[in-house]
């Protein structure tokens, strides 16, 4: 899995609010774009707009990265004051199965 997030700074919360609404209208086509398994955009009370995408492989990440669509993206993170751009690459994922194993070897 691959995990891009993104933060931006905005100048204020009108600021802010434009940026949220820009990434709102890429979420809903970037959910039915294949090997998405995720999208979402939202902002904090301090002005802070955060953007997740979550892709199955880095393949499915990579055709995103080319497409017309992060071009989009890009023109939005532009426009914010500051910005943070990461893409975090997940080798495994585990859930309640790791606590037990944990909670089981307890020393």
């Amino acid at each position: 899995m691959v995990r891009l997030s993104i933060t931006l700074s905005a100048a204020c919360l009108r600021d802010a609010g434009s940026l949220v609404e820009g990434l709102h209208f890429l979420v809903a086509s970037t959910r039915l774009e294949p090997g998405c398994m995720g999208c979402s955009a939202w902002s904090d009370p301090d002005s802070t707009v955060r953007y997740l995408e979550d892709w199955a492989t880095e393949a499915d990440v990579r055709r995103r990265v080319r497409s017309e669509s992060f071009t989009s993206l890009l023109a939005i993170v532009e426009f914010a004051q500051d910005a943070r751009v990461q893409f975090d690459f997940v080798t495994q994922s585990r859930g309640l199965d790791y606590v037990m194993e944990v909670r089981e070897h307890t020393t």
